[in-house]
Protein backbone atom coordinates (compact mmCIF):
# COMPACT_ATOMS: atom_id res chain seq x y z
CA UNK A 1 0.00 0.00 0.00
CA UNK A 2 2.95 2.21 0.77
CA UNK A 3 4.00 1.95 -2.70
CA UNK A 4 0.56 2.20 -4.60
CA UNK A 5 0.46 5.38 -2.10
CA UNK A 6 3.85 6.85 -3.43
CA UNK A 7 2.99 6.56 -6.96
CA UNK A 8 -0.46 7.96 -6.41
CA UNK A 9 1.46 11.17 -4.69
CA UNK A 10 4.12 11.48 -7.79
CA UNK A 11 1.66 10.81 -10.50
CA UNK A 12 -0.97 13.69 -8.77
CA UNK A 13 2.66 16.21 -8.04
CA UNK A 14 3.24 15.61 -11.75
CA UNK A 15 -0.18 16.66 -12.93
CA UNK A 16 -0.52 19.49 -10.53
CA UNK A 17 2.80 21.02 -11.78
CA UNK A 18 2.21 20.21 -15.42
CA UNK A 19 -0.78 22.13 -15.07
CA UNK A 20 0.60 25.03 -13.08
CA UNK A 21 3.46 25.38 -15.60
CA UNK A 22 0.90 25.45 -18.66
CA UNK A 23 -1.20 28.14 -16.10
CA UNK A 24 1.36 31.13 -17.02
CA UNK A 25 0.00 30.99 -20.52
CA UNK A 26 -3.29 31.12 -19.36
CA UNK A 27 -2.97 34.10 -16.90
CA UNK A 28 -1.18 35.78 -19.84
CA UNK A 29 -3.55 35.46 -22.56
CA UNK A 30 -6.76 36.34 -20.51
CA UNK A 31 -4.99 39.32 -18.40
CA UNK A 32 -7.15 41.64 -20.24
CA UNK A 33 -10.87 39.78 -20.64
CA UNK A 34 -13.32 41.09 -17.86
CA UNK A 35 -12.83 39.44 -14.56
CA UNK A 36 -15.49 36.86 -15.29
CA UNK A 37 -14.12 35.35 -18.15
CA UNK A 38 -11.00 35.43 -16.50
CA UNK A 39 -12.15 33.26 -13.95
CA UNK A 40 -14.19 31.24 -15.74
CA UNK A 41 -11.08 30.18 -18.39
CA UNK A 42 -9.28 29.85 -15.06
CA UNK A 43 -11.30 27.02 -13.67
CA UNK A 44 -11.96 25.67 -16.95
CA UNK A 45 -8.22 25.04 -17.19
CA UNK A 46 -7.94 23.83 -13.63
CA UNK A 47 -11.00 21.74 -13.33
CA UNK A 48 -9.37 18.48 -15.17
CA UNK A 49 -6.69 18.50 -12.89
CA UNK A 50 -9.01 18.25 -10.15
CA UNK A 51 -11.01 15.21 -12.37
CA UNK A 52 -7.03 13.93 -12.56
CA UNK A 53 -6.54 13.63 -9.11
CA UNK A 54 -10.00 11.90 -8.65
CA UNK A 55 -9.39 9.41 -11.56
CA UNK A 56 -6.08 8.69 -9.81
CA UNK A 57 -7.55 8.41 -6.77
CA UNK A 58 -10.20 5.98 -7.82
CA UNK A 59 -7.56 3.72 -9.65
CA UNK A 60 -5.53 3.56 -7.13
CA UNK A 61 -8.17 2.39 -3.91
CA UNK A 62 -11.31 2.07 -5.98
CA UNK A 63 -12.30 -1.04 -8.45
CA UNK A 64 -11.50 0.16 -11.91
CA UNK A 65 -14.00 -2.02 -13.01
CA UNK A 66 -17.08 -1.10 -11.14
CA UNK A 67 -18.22 1.34 -13.55
CA UNK A 68 -18.17 -1.46 -16.51
CA UNK A 69 -15.02 -1.15 -18.66
CA UNK A 70 -16.33 1.12 -21.38
CA UNK A 71 -16.43 4.01 -18.39
CA UNK A 72 -13.07 3.35 -17.52
CA UNK A 73 -11.94 3.35 -21.47
CA UNK A 74 -13.26 6.75 -21.04
CA UNK A 75 -11.90 7.96 -18.35
CA UNK A 76 -8.21 7.35 -19.35
CA UNK A 77 -9.00 8.40 -22.95
CA UNK A 78 -10.24 11.86 -21.63
CA UNK A 79 -7.01 12.08 -19.21
CA UNK A 80 -4.61 11.05 -22.04
CA UNK A 81 -6.51 13.38 -24.47
CA UNK A 82 -5.99 16.21 -22.30
CA UNK A 83 -2.16 15.84 -21.19
CA UNK A 84 -0.92 14.52 -23.87
CA UNK A 85 -2.21 17.85 -25.73
CA UNK A 86 -0.82 20.05 -23.00
CA UNK A 87 2.66 18.44 -23.70
CA UNK A 88 2.64 20.43 -26.94
CA UNK A 89 1.51 23.76 -25.39
CA UNK A 90 3.98 23.28 -22.62
CA UNK A 91 6.94 23.13 -25.46
CA UNK A 92 5.71 26.84 -26.06
CA UNK A 93 5.83 28.22 -22.83
CA UNK A 94 9.15 26.12 -22.33
CA UNK A 95 10.20 28.40 -25.48
CA UNK A 96 9.34 31.31 -24.01
CA UNK A 97 10.87 31.07 -20.46
CA UNK A 98 14.14 29.99 -22.52
CA UNK A 99 14.23 32.98 -24.46
CA UNK A 100 13.44 35.08 -21.33
CA UNK A 101 16.34 33.26 -19.50
CA UNK A 102 18.90 34.42 -22.30
CA UNK A 103 17.64 37.92 -22.37
CA UNK A 104 18.10 38.24 -18.84
CA UNK A 105 21.79 36.75 -18.74
CA UNK A 106 22.57 38.79 -21.59
CA UNK A 107 21.58 41.64 -19.91
CA UNK A 108 23.96 41.29 -16.57
CA UNK A 109 26.72 42.03 -19.43
CA UNK A 110 24.96 45.14 -20.62
CA UNK A 111 24.30 48.51 -19.74
CA UNK A 112 20.14 47.85 -19.33
CA UNK A 113 21.15 45.09 -17.06
CA UNK A 114 19.50 41.63 -16.56
CA UNK A 115 15.54 43.27 -17.68
CA UNK A 116 16.63 44.37 -21.11
CA UNK A 117 15.57 47.94 -21.91
CA UNK A 118 15.74 50.72 -18.88
CA UNK A 119 11.84 50.06 -16.99
CA UNK A 120 10.99 47.15 -19.17
CA UNK A 121 10.52 43.75 -17.52
CA UNK A 122 11.27 40.67 -19.05
CA UNK A 123 7.40 40.18 -19.99
CA UNK A 124 5.81 36.82 -21.39
CA UNK A 125 5.90 36.63 -24.84
CA UNK A 126 2.60 37.61 -26.33
CA UNK A 127 2.69 35.41 -29.40
CA UNK A 128 4.60 32.41 -27.45
CA UNK A 129 1.64 32.61 -24.72
CA UNK A 130 -0.97 31.94 -27.62
CA UNK A 131 0.95 29.53 -29.60
CA UNK A 132 0.72 27.53 -26.43
CA UNK A 133 -2.66 27.24 -26.13
CA UNK A 134 -3.57 26.55 -29.59
CA UNK A 135 -0.72 23.58 -29.54
CA UNK A 136 -2.81 22.12 -27.41
CA UNK A 137 -6.03 22.76 -28.39
CA UNK A 138 -5.29 21.11 -31.75
CA UNK A 139 -4.09 17.80 -30.94
CA UNK A 140 -7.08 17.59 -28.71
CA UNK A 141 -9.63 18.79 -31.34
CA UNK A 142 -7.88 16.30 -33.32
CA UNK A 143 -8.38 13.56 -31.30
CA UNK A 144 -12.19 14.39 -30.56
CA UNK A 145 -12.81 15.10 -34.43
CA UNK A 146 -11.29 11.17 -34.40
CA UNK A 147 -13.68 9.53 -32.33
CA UNK A 148 -16.49 11.20 -33.73
CA UNK A 149 -15.62 10.70 -37.34
CA UNK A 150 -13.27 7.84 -37.06
CA UNK A 151 -14.63 5.31 -35.11
CA UNK A 152 -16.97 4.01 -37.07
CA UNK A 153 -15.90 5.61 -40.65
CA UNK A 154 -15.80 1.66 -42.16
CA UNK A 155 -13.48 1.40 -45.73
CA UNK A 156 -13.93 -1.27 -47.92
CA UNK A 157 -9.95 -1.96 -49.64
CA UNK A 158 -11.01 -4.66 -52.28
CA UNK A 159 -7.34 -6.72 -53.11
CA UNK A 160 -6.37 -9.43 -55.46
CA UNK A 161 -4.67 -12.27 -54.55
CA UNK A 162 -3.02 -14.37 -56.56
CA UNK A 163 -2.50 -17.89 -55.46
CA UNK A 164 -0.02 -20.88 -57.08
CA UNK A 165 -1.86 -23.92 -57.19
CA UNK A 166 -5.33 -22.68 -56.51
CA UNK A 167 -7.89 -25.15 -57.82
CA UNK A 168 -10.03 -23.73 -61.04
CA UNK A 169 -12.95 -24.29 -57.94
CA UNK A 170 -11.67 -21.51 -56.17
CA UNK A 171 -10.49 -19.04 -58.73
CA UNK A 172 -12.65 -15.55 -58.26
CA UNK A 173 -13.13 -16.61 -55.01
CA UNK A 174 -14.62 -13.51 -52.85
CA UNK A 175 -13.79 -13.50 -49.26
CA UNK A 176 -14.39 -10.83 -46.65
CA UNK A 177 -12.16 -10.48 -44.26
CA UNK A 178 -12.54 -8.97 -40.49
CA UNK A 179 -10.58 -8.65 -37.67
CA UNK A 180 -10.22 -6.93 -34.19
CA UNK A 181 -14.10 -6.03 -33.36
CA UNK A 182 -13.13 -5.26 -29.57
CA UNK A 183 -16.65 -5.02 -28.69
CA UNK A 184 -16.12 -3.74 -25.15
CA UNK A 185 -14.85 0.00 -26.75
CA UNK A 186 -18.15 0.09 -29.18
CA UNK A 187 -20.50 3.41 -28.15
CA UNK A 188 -22.58 3.42 -31.19
CA UNK A 189 -24.73 0.11 -31.64
CA UNK A 190 -26.15 1.95 -34.71
CA UNK A 191 -23.06 2.38 -36.29
CA UNK A 192 -21.20 -1.00 -35.70
CA UNK A 193 -24.68 -2.18 -37.61
CA UNK A 194 -24.52 0.06 -40.40
CA UNK A 195 -20.50 -1.69 -40.66
CA UNK A 196 -22.35 -5.32 -40.65
CA UNK A 197 -24.60 -3.60 -43.52
CA UNK A 198 -21.68 -3.23 -45.89
CA UNK A 199 -19.99 -6.58 -45.25
CA UNK A 200 -23.24 -8.12 -46.40
CA UNK A 201 -23.73 -5.75 -49.26
CA UNK A 202 -20.16 -6.92 -50.56
CA UNK A 203 -21.90 -10.70 -50.47
CA UNK A 204 -18.73 -12.23 -49.78
CA UNK A 205 -18.59 -16.25 -50.12
CA UNK A 206 -16.61 -16.91 -47.29
CA UNK A 207 -16.11 -14.62 -44.39
CA UNK A 208 -12.96 -14.85 -42.30
CA UNK A 209 -12.76 -13.47 -38.55
CA UNK A 210 -8.95 -13.03 -37.28
CA UNK A 211 -9.80 -12.57 -33.26
CA UNK A 212 -10.13 -9.84 -30.47
CA UNK A 213 -14.05 -10.35 -30.14
CA UNK A 214 -13.60 -8.70 -26.90
CA UNK A 215 -11.43 -6.51 -25.03
CA UNK A 216 -11.43 -7.78 -21.31
CA UNK A 217 -14.33 -10.31 -21.32
CA UNK A 218 -17.09 -12.06 -23.00
CA UNK A 219 -19.88 -10.30 -20.92
CA UNK A 220 -18.60 -6.92 -24.18
CA UNK A 221 -20.32 -8.88 -26.48
CA UNK A 222 -23.28 -9.77 -25.32
CA UNK A 223 -25.56 -6.75 -26.62
CA UNK A 224 -23.81 -7.36 -30.24
CA UNK A 225 -24.65 -11.32 -30.20
CA UNK A 226 -27.48 -10.77 -31.80
CA UNK A 227 -26.02 -7.83 -34.92
CA UNK A 228 -23.22 -10.54 -35.63
CA UNK A 229 -25.50 -12.77 -36.06
CA UNK A 230 -26.25 -11.30 -39.17
CA UNK A 231 -22.94 -12.30 -40.93
CA UNK A 232 -23.26 -15.25 -42.99
CA UNK A 233 -21.59 -16.59 -46.45
CA UNK A 234 -22.39 -19.33 -48.77
CA UNK A 235 -19.34 -21.47 -47.78
CA UNK A 236 -19.13 -20.25 -44.20
CA UNK A 237 -17.76 -17.84 -41.11
CA UNK A 238 -14.35 -19.07 -39.86
CA UNK A 239 -12.95 -17.15 -36.82
CA UNK A 240 -10.10 -17.65 -34.47
CA UNK A 241 -8.92 -16.03 -31.45
CA UNK A 242 -6.83 -13.24 -30.68
CA UNK A 243 -4.80 -12.09 -27.45
CA UNK A 244 -7.59 -10.19 -26.11
CA UNK A 245 -10.16 -13.18 -26.08
CA UNK A 246 -8.79 -14.98 -23.30
CA UNK A 247 -9.45 -12.64 -20.29
CA UNK A 248 -5.65 -12.20 -19.71
CA UNK A 249 -5.73 -8.57 -19.20
CA UNK A 250 -7.82 -8.51 -16.36
CA UNK A 251 -7.67 -9.87 -12.34
CA UNK A 252 -9.69 -12.70 -11.98
CA UNK A 253 -11.49 -14.23 -8.60
CA UNK A 254 -10.56 -17.79 -9.26
CA UNK A 255 -8.95 -19.55 -12.02
CA UNK A 256 -12.44 -21.26 -12.22
CA UNK A 257 -13.97 -17.81 -13.66
CA UNK A 258 -11.41 -17.39 -16.01
CA UNK A 259 -12.25 -20.41 -17.61
CA UNK A 260 -15.50 -19.89 -17.43
CA UNK A 261 -15.22 -16.83 -19.36
CA UNK A 262 -13.18 -18.61 -22.32
CA UNK A 263 -15.98 -21.33 -22.61
CA UNK A 264 -18.38 -17.92 -22.54
CA UNK A 265 -16.55 -16.92 -25.33
CA UNK A 266 -16.73 -19.91 -27.46
CA UNK A 267 -19.90 -20.43 -26.89
CA UNK A 268 -20.92 -16.45 -28.45
CA UNK A 269 -18.95 -17.80 -31.55
CA UNK A 270 -21.16 -20.34 -31.73
CA UNK A 271 -24.42 -18.04 -31.13
CA UNK A 272 -22.90 -15.82 -33.65
CA UNK A 273 -22.43 -18.38 -36.16
CA UNK A 274 -18.77 -18.15 -36.46
CA UNK A 275 -17.33 -21.43 -36.59
CA UNK A 276 -14.35 -20.55 -33.99
CA UNK A 277 -10.95 -23.01 -35.19
CA UNK A 278 -8.84 -23.41 -32.06
CA UNK A 279 -5.93 -25.16 -33.56
CA UNK A 280 -7.36 -26.88 -36.08
CA UNK A 281 -8.51 -26.55 -39.36
CA UNK A 282 -11.59 -27.52 -42.22
CA UNK A 283 -11.62 -28.28 -45.40
CA UNK A 284 -13.90 -26.62 -47.93
CA UNK A 285 -14.97 -28.75 -51.10
CA UNK A 286 -16.10 -27.39 -54.67
CA UNK A 287 -16.33 -29.69 -57.46
CA UNK A 288 -14.22 -32.20 -55.85
CA UNK A 289 -11.54 -29.42 -55.07
CA UNK A 290 -10.28 -28.85 -51.45
CA UNK A 291 -9.61 -25.19 -50.15
CA UNK A 292 -7.73 -25.58 -46.14
CA UNK A 293 -8.93 -22.96 -43.67
CA UNK A 294 -6.22 -23.24 -40.57
CA UNK A 295 -7.06 -21.67 -38.04
CA UNK A 296 -4.35 -20.48 -35.22
CA UNK A 297 -5.21 -19.61 -31.60
CA UNK A 298 -3.64 -16.65 -30.66
CA UNK A 299 0.61 -17.00 -31.16
CA UNK A 300 2.28 -13.76 -30.52
CA UNK A 301 5.73 -12.41 -30.92
CA UNK A 302 7.50 -11.05 -27.40
CA UNK A 303 5.05 -10.69 -24.10
CA UNK A 304 2.13 -11.78 -26.15
CA UNK A 305 0.50 -15.06 -25.59
CA UNK A 306 1.37 -18.05 -27.06
CA UNK A 307 -2.08 -20.68 -27.56
CA UNK A 308 -1.41 -21.26 -30.91
CA UNK A 309 -0.24 -25.17 -31.62
CA UNK A 310 0.09 -24.36 -35.73
CA UNK A 311 1.52 -28.18 -36.14
CA UNK A 312 -1.75 -29.37 -34.59
CA UNK A 313 -4.14 -27.05 -36.98
CA UNK A 314 -2.30 -28.06 -40.13
CA UNK A 315 -2.03 -31.78 -39.28
CA UNK A 316 -4.30 -33.37 -42.08
CA UNK A 317 -4.55 -30.57 -44.41
CA UNK A 318 -2.35 -32.72 -47.18
CA UNK A 319 -5.07 -33.54 -49.73
CA UNK A 320 -5.69 -29.44 -50.20
CA UNK A 321 -4.06 -27.77 -52.83
CA UNK A 322 -4.57 -24.86 -51.18
CA UNK A 323 -4.22 -23.44 -47.48
CA UNK A 324 -5.27 -20.40 -45.92
CA UNK A 325 -4.65 -19.76 -42.17
CA UNK A 326 -6.09 -17.70 -39.73
CA UNK A 327 -3.68 -16.09 -37.22
CA UNK A 328 -4.65 -12.96 -35.27
CA UNK A 329 -0.78 -11.48 -34.93
CA UNK A 330 1.18 -11.10 -38.06
CA UNK A 331 4.77 -11.32 -36.65
CA UNK A 332 3.25 -15.14 -36.63
CA UNK A 333 4.34 -14.88 -39.91
CA UNK A 334 8.08 -14.49 -39.56
CA UNK A 335 8.21 -16.54 -37.16
CA UNK A 336 6.92 -19.81 -37.83
CA UNK A 337 4.88 -19.70 -41.05
CA UNK A 338 7.37 -19.03 -43.56
CA UNK A 339 10.01 -20.60 -42.16
CA UNK A 340 8.37 -24.30 -41.56
CA UNK A 341 4.88 -23.76 -43.60
CA UNK A 342 6.25 -22.92 -47.01
CA UNK A 343 2.75 -24.19 -48.43
CA UNK A 344 0.42 -21.61 -46.30
CA UNK A 345 -0.42 -19.65 -49.52
CA UNK A 346 -2.03 -17.12 -47.53
CA UNK A 347 -1.93 -15.94 -44.08
CA UNK A 348 -4.91 -13.40 -42.68
CA UNK A 349 -3.96 -11.53 -39.48
CA UNK A 350 -4.99 -8.52 -37.55
CA UNK A 351 -3.83 -7.22 -34.19
CA UNK A 352 -2.38 -3.79 -35.18
CA UNK A 353 -5.13 -1.41 -35.82
CA UNK A 354 -2.33 0.46 -38.05
CA UNK A 355 -2.04 2.18 -34.29
CA UNK A 356 -5.56 3.75 -34.94
CA UNK A 357 -3.20 6.36 -36.27
CA UNK A 358 -1.31 7.23 -39.31
CA UNK A 359 -0.90 8.80 -43.14
CA UNK A 360 -1.92 7.09 -46.16
CA UNK A 361 -2.07 8.60 -49.37
CA UNK A 362 -2.25 6.55 -52.48
CA UNK A 363 0.96 4.18 -51.92
CA UNK A 364 2.22 5.98 -49.39
CA UNK A 365 1.87 4.75 -45.76
CA UNK A 366 3.29 5.41 -42.30
CA UNK A 367 2.09 4.87 -38.38
CA UNK A 368 3.65 3.95 -35.08
CA UNK A 369 2.43 0.76 -35.90
CA UNK A 370 5.54 0.19 -38.21
CA UNK A 371 7.91 0.83 -35.69
CA UNK A 372 6.39 -2.21 -33.67
CA UNK A 373 5.21 -4.39 -36.53
CA UNK A 374 7.07 -5.61 -39.91
CA UNK A 375 4.03 -5.81 -41.03
CA UNK A 376 1.19 -3.87 -40.33
CA UNK A 377 -1.37 -3.11 -42.57
CA UNK A 378 -1.91 -4.62 -46.50
CA UNK A 379 -0.84 -7.18 -48.37
CA UNK A 380 2.76 -8.44 -47.97
CA UNK A 381 4.30 -11.18 -50.35
CA UNK A 382 7.37 -13.55 -50.36
CA UNK A 383 7.45 -15.73 -53.12
CA UNK A 384 4.43 -17.65 -53.08
CA UNK A 385 3.06 -16.47 -49.71
CA UNK A 386 1.27 -13.70 -49.11
CA UNK A 387 -0.34 -11.90 -45.76
CA UNK A 388 -2.73 -9.63 -45.51
CA UNK A 389 -2.91 -7.87 -42.25
CA UNK A 390 -6.34 -6.34 -41.35
CA UNK A 391 -6.16 -2.43 -39.79
CA UNK A 392 -9.34 -3.47 -37.67
CA UNK A 393 -13.10 -3.58 -37.36
CA UNK A 394 -12.76 -2.12 -33.68
CA UNK A 395 -10.60 0.14 -31.55
CA UNK A 396 -9.64 -0.15 -28.08
CA UNK A 397 -7.87 2.38 -25.65
CA UNK A 398 -8.85 5.47 -27.86
CA UNK A 399 -11.97 4.95 -28.85
CA UNK A 400 -11.50 6.73 -32.42
CA UNK A 401 -9.31 7.11 -35.54
CA UNK A 402 -6.75 9.58 -36.60
CA UNK A 403 -5.96 8.82 -40.72
CA UNK A 404 -6.62 5.03 -40.34
CA UNK A 405 -10.03 4.12 -40.35
CA UNK A 406 -12.20 0.23 -40.00
CA UNK A 407 -11.55 -1.73 -42.55
CA UNK A 408 -13.82 -4.45 -44.38
CA UNK A 409 -10.94 -6.31 -46.57
CA UNK A 410 -12.66 -8.32 -49.66
CA UNK A 411 -9.87 -10.56 -50.90
CA UNK A 412 -10.65 -12.28 -54.36
CA UNK A 413 -8.42 -15.34 -54.99
CA UNK A 414 -6.96 -15.34 -58.64
CA UNK A 415 -4.95 -18.49 -59.97
CA UNK A 416 -1.21 -17.00 -60.38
Amino acid sequence: MTLRIMMLLVLSAFLVVVDYYLFQAVVHVTRDLTPAWRQFWRWVHWAPTVLAVLAVLWWTFGNQYMLGGQVRAWIITGLVGIYFSKFFGILFVFVDDLQRAVRWVAGLFTKTGATGLPGEALTRSEFLSKAALVATAVPFGTMVFGIATGAHDYRVRRVRVPIANLPKSFHGLRAAHVSDIHSGSFWSKTAVSGGVDMILNEKPDVLFFTGDLVNNETAEVRDYVSLFRKLQAPLGVFSVTGNHDYGDYRAWDTKAAKDQNFKDLIEAHRLMGFDLLLNEHRLLEVDGEKLAIIGNENWGAGRFSKYGKLDQAYRGTHEAATKILLSHDPSHWDAQVRPTYGDVALTLAGHTHGFQFGVEIGDFKWSPSQYAYKQWAGLYSEGNQHLYVNRGFGYIGYPGRIGIPPEITVLELVRA
